[in-house]
């Protein structure tokens, strides 16, 4: 094992840490663990006597400030107090955020769901509303420790992996001038759009975030909440040539626009932030490669085909920001 690997802080974060970390803030654990599906952080689900499990975050050492994690806390107690439904963490005299054994850690009421069939009409227009009627509080709350959401987050990614030699060399040349040539095409979409409001956002509301009950969609993993634009939330939810998308847009435009006004503008953004988060992605990987769980959960990063297929990625992504767009 690679000694960076062995070092990593998580690999210190075995089950008796866990445990012994609930019943720090009051929980009667029954020793029951179930690691949950999440890289970024550390996730378990924790049995405890005479009661339903509760879900442990611990988060990723030296990523966010103390104060970054409680604004994302008091948002999403404050968008469950509206009766929008996240799932906000439990406080336990009084905190949120807890610390053991080194490690910060959050507490949550364990809440099941199947993925929301987008496919559907109607799910889409209910996703809307609930996205809208978060929106509608984000302009009003605006994160002060929070990040922004910008082109910024695609240059430190293209730095890292050109600086980190991730690139192969037969590929380096194409890698640094078609990644340069997405970044001035996010630059020329945003200046296209001009001066649009930026809100508070979930951030990575994508169809995992969103559990479907019976009773309709709740939102989970507020961690990348940020301040950006209103598509930003509404993009991720579209899949399919562009008709498709569309249509697709359209419905969940039909809830939304039930609590918040949605600018058209920003649908010039939509390709630039599909690139934007495909550069964001790749860097990302590159700098977790030191968490042991990475290189297992992502052997072929890093290979000669991911490069390839990553630059063509951003080729198309070229293509796709130089289209006009959606229309709904």
């Amino acid at each position: 094992m690679d000694q960076d690997i062995a070092q990593h802080p998580f690999t210190l974060l075995g089950p008796s840490v866990v445990l012994d970390a609930l019943e720090a803030v009051g929980f009667e654990v029954d020793g029951r663990l179930l690691p949950l599906n999440s890289y970024e952080n550390r996730v378990y689900q924790v049995g405890v006597e005479d009661s339903r499990p509760v879900v442990a975050k611990f988060y990723r050492p030296e990523r966010w400030s103390d104060e970054a994690i409680i604004e994302e806390h008091e948002f999403s107690v404050e968008l469950e107090a509206r009766e929008i439904p996240v799932v906000a963490p439990l406080a336990m005299d009084g905190r949120m955020l807890h610390e053991h054994a080194g490690f910060r850690f959050a507490v949550y009421p364990s809440r099941g769901g199947r993925a929301p069939e987008l496919d559907q009409p109607e799910v889409r227009e209910w996703l809307g509303r609930f996205i809208g009627r978060i929106h509608a509080l984000g302009e009003a709350w605006p994160f002060r420790h929070r990040p922004p959401l910008d082109r910024g987050m695609a240059t430190r990614a293209r730095n890292d992996l050109i600086e980190g030699d991730w690139i192969p060399e037969y590929l380096r040349e194409a890698y640094e001038s078609v990644s340069a040539e997405v970044l001035e095409g996010i630059d020329a979409a945003f200046e296209r759009v001009g001066d649009v409001n930026r809100i508070s956002l979930h951030g990575d509301c994508h169809p995992g975030n969103v559990l479907w009950t019976d009773d309709g969609p709740h939102f989970v993993d507020l961690d990348d909440c940020c301040t950006g634009v209103a598509v930003q939330d509404l993009w991720m939810l579209l899949s399919g040539p562009r008709e498709e998308m569309s249509l697709q847009l359209s419905d969940v435009l039909a809830g939304y626009e039930d609590f918040h006004d949605f600018d058209r503008r920003e649908l010039h953004l939509i390709e630039a932030l599909r690139s934007l988060r495909i550069m964001h992605y790749a860097g990302w990987l590159a700098r977790r490669w030191d968490d042991p769980a990475f290189p297992h959960s992502f052997p072929w990063f890093g290979s000669d085909r991911y490069w390839e297929e990553h630059l063509l990625s951003l080729r198309e992504q070229l293509a796709g920001m130089q289209e006009p767009p959606l229309v709904v």
